[in-house]
This record gives C-alpha cells, structure tokens and sequence, in this order.
C-alpha cells in the first residue's frame, strides 16, 4: 500500500482530429468552467487527420486562464529535445506557468520513418529518451552554456534560455520495465494510461520506479503518478470505470491511497459534456474528499472535526448560522400552468436551533446547493438556446444535442444522484455501495418519509416536463411557429425546477448535516 501523498489534480485528454478542432478547444475551455486542473492532447505529428499538438495548446492556453496544458505525451523521434525545450519553456513562460511536458520514446516506428524520423530500437529508443531529458534539462538550466554529449542528441556549447516560468515537470509515458526504470531514475512523473496499464499492473509498475529512485538516490514519492482513464457512467461497477459515480469515486480513491496515482486525467469525447460534467462535478469533489479523510485518518473517511464557534444566528428553516444557506423561491412564475400544488409540500422535522455544526457537516449541506446552483446556470443557458432557435441564430438539431447534454436531462440534479458523489464522502468506504440517501434519510428519521417521497415524486414530474420541452422542439421542424409551444414549456420548466431546487435546499440542508456525517 503506497501513498505518496501527492495533492490530487484532474484533467482532461481532449480529442486531436483537427476535424474536432472546435469542439477540442470548446471542451478546454469548459473543463476550466468545471474547476479541472489540467488539459492535454496527443501528440502524433505522422497523422495526417491530427492537429499539431503544440500548436492546438498554444491555442488553447490563449483561451483560458487558470489550467495547465501539456502533450500527453510528445512523440521524442519528431520533436528535436533542444527545439523542445525551448517550446515548452516558451509557452510557460506566456502562460504564467501553466505548462508540463509529457514525453514518450516513440512509437509507430513506419510512421515516423514515413516522416524523415529515425527507426530506432527499443533500446535506442530507451537511450535517445535518457540523453533528450538531459538535453531539455540543460536547457532549462541557468549555466551560461549547455553540452551534452550524446549518441542520439547532442549540445555543444548551446546558450540555455528563455527561462519558465515555473520548474516544468516532465512526465514519462513508460509501460516496459526499463522504461519504468528510467522513468524512476530520471522523470518528475509517471503517466500512463489504463487501457494499456491496467489497474492491477500499477503496484508492480510502481514498485519498478520506486526501486530505480531508490537506487539513484532519489525518492520514490520524487515522482508523481499520473493516469489517463476512460470509463463510462453505465455498467455494474464490475469492470474498472464502469458504472455509476459512486464505482469512479471508490475505485479512483483506492488508487490514489493505495497505488500513489495522485492526477487522473479523463480522455474525453466530443460531445461528451454530460460525462465531463458528470465527472467533474460528482466524482471529482467525492474523490478528493475521501482521499483527504483516509489520509487525515486511515480506515474511515471523515475525521471528526471540532464544533467551531457560530455567530449570531439568522433564519433559515430553523435558526442557526452555521448551515448553508438554501436559496429562497421568490415566487415569480412564468406559466399559468401548475403541475403540482405546493400547498400541498410536507415539511420535516424542525432541528435543534442550539445545534453547532463542524466544516465537514456544513459542506453536506453547501454541496447540494453547488450542484442546485449548476443546474439553475444550465436552465438560464435552455432559455438563452429557445430565443436564439426563434432568432434564427440556431438550428433545431444544435439545440436539441445542447439540450441532451445538459446534467438536468441527465437527471443529474436529482437528490438520488447527488447521493452516489456525496454519500461516499460521508460514510464509511466499507458500506458505502449498500447505501443510497433517500433510503439513509427515512431510516435516520421517520418525519422526513413524507418530504423524500414527494422529492421523488416531483423528479418524474420535471422529467415529463422535460420531454415537453423535447416534443415542441421536434414539432417546429414542420411548423416554426410552434415556437411559442417550445416558450410554453420552457417557461413550465423554469417555475417546476426552480421551486423544486428551493423546496429540497429547505428541506434537507440541515438533515443532510445532521445524519450523513461520521
């Protein structure tokens, strides 16, 4: 069991088609949105349907602000180090140090032979790797010249320059034992991807690096663990990535806390953004919750955390300040349609107001309102979408595959959703796949049986509602002026979903406090 005690980063592999050129750049953009830490792409110069990749990330850099961007991993034999180097360091030094380097040997040696490329051995390739990092490093280096004398690459007295602006990593696409080896004597990180490196050959691949920092005088943790995933949200849980996030969220942690994998990196697909969305927002915040718990106390998942002095109270559906704060239904409603009375709406127990909460038990609380909130943002987009169709400033089909991808069709916000992320977070690892919340909360207090089942009861009325939505769109393909329908159920939508959010926020803020924490 290894832990190197990394901090956890997550990304993005972005699709390089330069067909998908567009949609590569947009999805950059959107896994900054979705608060990621990273973006990259493969590096393939022979293929003739790809972008270059150093020129795509440049473009990408200049569009966002905050991630770093990196090749993932650039193909050695077509990227002369010196020339790289300077690259690398060039586009850090824009960017204000948001940039890596992932590097590979080779491969796909009849393509770039077909480019002007050498053919090279395994172990020539092992060799032009080892001298190319020296020459990078060199290069990087504040001597006033650089020389490395090398089979395969050379520097004889070259000016080192411009400087990053930041120490970039260079990270090692390694899956051979000698290339492990290497990578544990020489790189500042290791990334591989699990359709070649499977889970359960990570422990042995590590114990290689390990070894080989070992016996160069370094630190195993001196290396950081980097991992490309692909997975699917459907499936049993039975296969790595295969299921619901609840499978991503226990299955990443366990890598993280037992084989030391400390970024993973999620090859994306164009027109994914429900996936994206569905991992950034619900296993991402999940997993670096439970890590920080296993870490902080090894076994369990939550640390107890000392009540922290509150200050004077305000309202809320009892009084006390130390809960987050639901956001009220003004009342406006758009739609003289009313699908449900919420007259009618059960409320739960009341709570104790002299109760004191911990961070951990407010942050319950405070995560379903981050995900309400992402949801009331996807529903301004909807509307901005129906008046942009009836501008003529979108097609139909557009707007329609925007809308399929939205996290609300996905019934995303749905509380029994919300529960595969945030449930794991607060229970124990051990139980966690028996449990669900709705379940949790009825067991944990009876007066709030009547609150859960109309929450569930009102998920399928705005699933209708949505296919409303759906119907009036398809019906303008024939008749444009059913605009005004697709108006009509929009409208339904915003006042059905609004006042729902607001009415489960009032509702289970404070109970998801009291029972789902350690």
């Amino acid at each position: 069991m290894t832990d190197y005690g990394h901090d956890l980063r997550f990304g993005t592999f972005l699709p390089a088609e330069a067909a998908n050129a567009a949609e590569a750049l947009r999805l950059a953009v959107r896994t900054e949105e979705l608060g990621l830490d990273m973006t990259s792409l493969q590096d393939h110069p022979y293929q003739a349907r790809f972008l270059d990749s150093w020129t795509q990330l440049s473009v990408i850099a200049a569009h966002t602000e905050r991630i770093t961007v990196f090749p993932n991993v650039v193909n050695l034999p077509l990227r002369p180090p010196a020339v790289l180097a300077r690259a690398a360091a060039s586009l850090d030094l824009l960017t204000g140090g948001r940039v890596e380097l992932g590097l590979g040997a080779g491969a796909f040696w009849d393509a770039i032979e077909g480019m002007g490329g050498p053919r090279r051995t395994g172990g020539e390739a092992l060799k032009a790797l080892e001298e190319a990092i020296a020459v990078i490093r060199a290069l990087w280096s504040d001597e006033r010249s650089a020389r490395v004398d090398g089979e395969h690459y050379r520097l004889q007295g070259a000016h080192p320059g411009p400087g990053a602006a930041h120490d970039i990593g260079i990270w090692v696409g390694a899956i051979k034992p000698r290339a492990l080896a290497l990578t544990g004597r020489l790189a500042d990180g290791w990334l591989p991807s699990s359709p070649y490196v499977p889970p359960e050959q990570l422990a042995e691949s590590n114990r290689r690096i390990d070894e080989a920092a070992d016996a160069a005088g370094r630190r195993p943790r001196d290396v950081r663990r980097l991992y490309n995933i692909a997975g699917t949200f459907r499936g049993d849980g039975r296969e790595f990535l295969q299921g619901p996030p609840k499978v991503w969220v226990e299955q990443l942690a366990e890598l993280a806390v037992t084989e030391g994998m400390s970024a993973f990196i999620l090859m994306a697909q164009a027109g994914g953004d429900s996936d994206l969305e569905r991992f950034a927002l619900e296993v991402v915040p999940a997993v670096r919750e439970l890590v920080a718990a296993e870490r902080t106390h090894p076994g369990t998942t939550a640390a107890v955390v000392p009540p922290e002095p509150a200050p004077a109270p305000i309202e809320l559906r009892t009084r006390n300040e130390t809960l987050a704060t639901p956001t009220p239904d003004d009342g406006t409603r758009r739609s003289s349609e009313r699908p449900w009375d919420e007259s009618e709406r059960p409320t739960g127990p009341a709570s104790d107001p002299a109760v004191r909460y911990s961070a951990r038990q407010r942050a319950s609380g405070q995560h379903l309102i981050d995900v309400h909130n992402h949801l009331r943002e996807e529903l301004t987009q909807l509307q901005d979408l129906v008046e942009q169709v009836a501008a003529g400033a979108m097609d139909l089909g557009r707007a329609r595959s925007m809308i399929n991808t939205m996290a609300m069709r996905q019934n995303n916000w749905t509380l029994g959703t919300y529960c595969e992320s945030y449930c794991r977070v607060v229970t124990t690892h051990h139980t966690i796949e028996d449990l669900s919340l709705f379940p949790r909360l009825r067991a944990a207090d009876p007066g709030l049986v009547p609150v859960v089942d109309r929450l569930e009861a009102e998920h399928h009325v705005i699933a209708d509602v949505l296919e409303r939505v759906d119907q009036a769109l398809v019906a303008m393909v024939s008749r444009p002026e059913s605009i005004v329908a697709v108006r009509s159920a929009v409208d339904l939508l915003t006042d059905t979903l609004l006042s729902h959010l607001s009415y489960e926020e009032r509702e289970l803020v404070e109970p998801l406090s009291r029972y789902n924490v350690m």
